[in-house]
């Protein structure tokens, strides 16, 4: 008898061990900064599978453990960046004990035969955890597992219903209800069946719709030819001080700006932050782009850190033919390279005759709430200078891809250190160029600039709160049903 539970233990550990290998392989490489969409759908469920067997204190290491581990893929983008090991561990290790959470909850459930609130309680618990993370952090969205399915066209469509939430919720869905169909498949085969024909049915109503939304993306007039330029050459990537230097690189970038112009680039956007202004040399160097701007008919959005009597700003400023120049500045700082500035609090909203242009600057397309402002402006085309990291150019330089779709808007993102972007209100990339791929990278491209009123765009965080109320509907039949076995 001692033998048989030695041995019992000795395979309870080998599943343990195989079930986080197997899901910190499938986090690797499904999450992270390049992730392969498929496996995300994948990596929840050996963890899952093994929920239904193991102790509930193995159970919470094994979730911990192989949500951590996978994890890992992203030490060495915190590492590069100069950020503190506990920066990495509080975010990720939050997420890891979020999981934790889930999947005991999971369990709990699914060990009291109630397969169908089992499969509910991850991706719910899950999804009130990113959103409150959104608010939490000041990262807004940015580590959302919905970014993972980016280049899964058809699904991505579903945040124009419910923002990135509905995708999270359903990416986790799916490994959920498998493990809870997998648990009954000898004991209740008709209700596994059930489990699984209920979420296959679920997913093909929600490609189903993301199919019908790309086909009935139609050709349009209203669209304009864009320009992008970035410069990562010599010292081009820093900002550079006020002098000869800066003005030097203003007058490169304006020399490729009016090529470009002429070439038909009726809107032109440069990077974040190029150059130092101060209030002094602002009119000068404003000079540069305003009667660039007048010749050639072009609408000009310029990068620059502004340094005011009072304030430092991260600013766009914007040049519009024979009109005066507006400004924007960012509203999300990035932390701690930009504490020393100043946030932003007001939206610029540019009038053309192919519709309405908003700007952002980078991280202010991590959050969904301040795009959608510019979505109920009417915006059907955002223009948005951006510094990136280069080795996160494909994960944060595609982050605001997802903006465009919830909210009804084509993006042009031009970027140091980055992608030149430009991409539809359906998530496609229309055109992509590297910024190291010329002394100065240029693309040219048309873009749609109709706007498209979404569900999620009219509604906002409405998925977060369905979340809520299944958690908590979940909760009180763990309760009951609790409660139940200790009266028996």
């Amino acid at each position: 008898m001692e033998y048989a539970t030695d041995s019992g233990r000795g395979k309870e550990a080998a599943l343990a061990l195989a079930a986080v290998a197997c899901c910190a392989v499938l986090v690797w490489f499904g999450n992270g900064l390049n992730p392969w969409w498929p496996l995300m759908w994948f990596a929840p469920l050996p963890v899952l599978l093994f929920a239904g067997r193991g102790s509930w204190k193995l159970t919470a290491a094994v979730a911990f453990a192989g949500m951590l581990l996978g994890s890992l893929s992203m030490w060495h983008y915190f590492h590069a960046l100069g950020l503190p090991v506990m920066a990495w561990f509080g975010l990720y290790g939050s997420a890891a004990a979020g999981f934790a959470a889930g999947v005991l909850l999971f369990r709990a459930l699914l060990v009291r035969g109630r397969e169908w609130s089992a499969a509910l309680s991850l991706p719910a618990l899950w999804v009130c955890g990113e959103y409150l993370r959104n608010f939490a952090l000041p990262h807004g969205t940015a580590g959302s597992l919905a970014y993972t399915q980016l280049h899964f066209l058809p699904f991505l469509q579903l945040v124009s219903i419910t923002g990135p939430w509905g995708m999270s919720f359903v990416l986790l869905l799916f490994p959920a209800a498998l493990a809870a169909a997998v648990s009954v498949r000898r004991s209740a085969p008709r209700r596994a069946v059930g489990i699984i024909g209920g979420v296959v049915g679920l997913i093909a109503v929600v490609l189903g719709y993301g199919a019908v939304r790309l086909a009935a993306a139609r050709p349009t007039a209203d669209r304009v030819k864009v320009g992008l330029i970035v410069s990562d050459a010599g010292g081009n990537k820093r900002t550079a001080d006020p002098g000869a230097a800066s003005e030097q690189l203003l007058e490169e970038y304006a020399g490729v700006a009016e090529r470009l112009a002429g070439e038909g680039a009726q809107a032109i956007v440069m990077p974040e932050k190029m150059v130092l202004v101060s209030d002094a040399d602002a009119k000068k160097d404003d000079a540069i782009f305003q009667t660039l701007a007048n010749r050639t008919g072009a609408t000009m959005v310029v990068g620059v850190e502004r340094d005011s009597a009072t304030a430092k700003y991260n600013e766009a400023r914007v040049y519009g033919p024979e009109s005066d120049v507006l400004t924007y500045d960012k509203h999300h700082l990035l932390p701690p390279f930009e504490s020393y500035l100043t946030p932003g609090r007001s939206l610029t909203v540019l009038e053309r005759r192919s519709g309405r242009w908003g700007v952002g600057i980078c991280k202010d397309m991590d959050f969904t709430r301040l795009p959608r402002k510019d979505g109920a402006a009417g915006v059907g085309l955002m223009l948005v200078p951006a510094w990136d990291f280069e080795m996160d150019r494909s994960w944060h330089g595609h982050i605001a891809v997802m903006r465009g779709v919830e909210s009804g808007f084509s993006i042009v993102r031009a970027a140091k250190g980055g992608y030149l972007t430009v991409s539809d209100s359906r998530g496609r990339v229309l055109a992509e160029a590297r910024s190291d791929s010329a002394p100065f990278a240029t693309l040219l491209a048309e873009v749609p600039t109709t706007h498209d009123t979404t569900f999620y765009l009219l509604t906002g965080d409405w998925f977060p709160v369905v979340a809520l109320g299944i958690l908590v509907f979940v909760a009180v039949r763990l309760y009951r049903v609790r409660g139940e076995s200790r009266e028996e």
